[in-house]
């Protein structure tokens, strides 16, 4: 008999959880499965599973391509003899990169530096400085294994008293935050957004329950996360807001984590652009601690499994840089393809390189089609009775609410599942569809949601199920 069992281990982990990967995307895998083996004779009512639960763009069954240039670098990093077996295969421009970036790391078979390769660093702070209009520095930009890995990071150095420290972080947010606090022994400080306006935040609502918070003397508030553009609700900050959370934090002596992995994915950058929160701190004076978050996950690169990000620290004190970096060191380097497209999403082709026309044509393509789904999507889920759907500005994501009846309520509590996530089990059990239900993000008692992704093709027919099987949800269980 095993020594080990799950209740021998550390109870922090038990307490993680991660719904974007939970009890759905299991069961469509499963699902995916069985169609592979036998797709004639599944014994499923669908053909396919559609995977509508993950911001995976370059997911199997989804259409979103790599951008070229991106794969041509990386492929004469990976092997070098390419250039001269294929010569006329990679533009100019390709070429000067990787020759740059070769003379830099060598092989990428080796460690880099732990904060990640130096001339990359310094690329990314000239990025920074072209966005904003400020200098970055290189010493102040960690590398990451993607995003996810710079937030875990934070968080586990931010809790300083587990049990008692306090991360405030939006509902609806993005799983990772409550599974990494759960995992650190640290305390969500959940703030509400609001639906009815358009998933605004409000600092005075933040302000209201800082207050609180205090007052009560159970949580000491550290820090406050920012998702913008947010997931799951694609919703852009406006700089009034911004500018009212900097001075928030100021206040409060929080620092401000920005999760900003999110900023190129804009379908209507004219009424709603991005801002960073660099900006917007260097511009009011104040000397709030801000760390920002950067990924080439997202965006029009959609390269996830590479994993590669960064983040950038602003008025944070040399002495826990260096603690930081003591921390990355432990894991030795991030991965160098991951470095690798930062350097490449920080520094695109430019007008007049050979690379440019096709890398324009692709970029503007994956823009044009994400915006044109995100409308499609949100006008036909607004004409389904019992579903409203706000329009997202951002972001790769919807996040319709969904009213259900009482009897479909009981039904989900008979089951022993969350109503949300009973439906859409539901849901995928009869269309094939994996969606995230609402429960796994947070909302307000007694209202209902999913998330679902903006990436999926054939939009007609794919949201088609989703009104269908409301509909005869609805009936199946109707109110009374």
């Amino acid at each position: 008999m095993s020594k080990l069992t799950v209740d021998s281990l550390n109870p922090a982990a038990r307490n993680v959880q991660y719904a974007v990967r939970g009890e759905l995307a299991i069961k469509a895998e499963e699902y995916r499965v069985k169609l592979q083996k036998n797709p004639n004779a599944s014994g499923l009512s669908f053909n396919q599973v559609i995977s509508s639960n993950i911001g995976n763009p370059q997911q199997k069954g989804l259409d979103q391509p790599p951008l070229t240039f991106v794969r041509q670098v990386a492929a004469l990093m990976e092997y070098r003899e390419l250039k001269n077996l294929a010569p006329l295969a990679f533009p100019k421009d390709v070429i000067a990169r990787a020759d740059e970036l070769w003379e830099e790391i060598g092989s990428i078979g080796a460690y880099s530096h732990s904060q990640g390769v130096p001339l990359i660093r310094k690329n990314v702070a000239e990025f920074i400085k072209q966005r904003d209009g400020y200098p970055a520095y290189p010493e102040h930009i960690f590398l990451t294994g993607g995003a996810s890995a710079g937030v875990s990071l934070l968080i586990s150095l931010l809790i300083s008293d587990p049990g008692k420290t306090g991360i405030l972080i939006p509902i609806p947010q993005y799983p990772l935050y409550t599974a990494t606090l759960a995992q650190y022994s640290g305390v969500a400080v959940p703030y509400h957004l609001d639906e009815t306006k358009g998933w605004s935040t409000s600092s005075n609502e933040i302000r209201a329950l800082l207050e609180n918070t205090r007052q009560e003397g159970e949580t000491l508030p550290r820090a406050l996360v920012i998702i913008n553009p947010g997931n799951p609700t694609g919703a852009l900050l406006d700089r009034q807001t911004q500018d009212a959370i900097v001075e928030l934090c100021e206040d409060y002596n929080l620092v401000l984590l920005a999760d900003e992995v999110y900023q190129s994915n804009l379908h209507h950058p004219d009424t709603h652009p991005f801002t960073s929160f660099k900006k917007v701190v260097v511009e009011s004076g104040k000397d709030v601690p801000l760390v920002s978050f950067h990924s080439i996950s997202k965006g029009v690169f959609g390269e996830c499994g590479r994993r590669g990000g960064y983040f950038e620290c602003t008025n944070i004190r040399e002495d826990v840089i260096a603690m930081m970096y003591k921390m990355v060191s432990v894991g030795l380097c991030p991965p160098l393809q991951g470095q690798i497209g930062v350097d490449c999403l920080v520094r695109p082709p430019k007008q007049g390189d050979e690379s440019y026309p096709l890398w324009k044509k692709e970029t503007d393509t994956i823009h044009r089609v994400l915006a044109q789904r995100t409308s499609q999507m949100v006008e036909a889920l607004n004409a389904v009775e019992g579903v409203s759907c706000v329009d997202s500005p951002g972001a790769l994501y919807l996040y319709p609410k969904i009213e259900l009846s009482p009897k479909a309520v009981e039904a989900a509590k008979a089951a022993g599942k969350a109503p949300d996530a009973f439906y859409a089990l539901a849901l995928l059990d009869a269309t094939g569809i994996c969606v995230v239900p609402g429960s796994g993000f947070g909302q307000k008692e007694g209202e209902y949601h999913y998330r679902l992704t903006c990436l999926c093709p054939g939009v007609e027919e794919y949201v088609g199920k989703l009104v269908k099987f409301h509909q005869e949800f609805s009936k199946k269980y109707p109110n009374a």
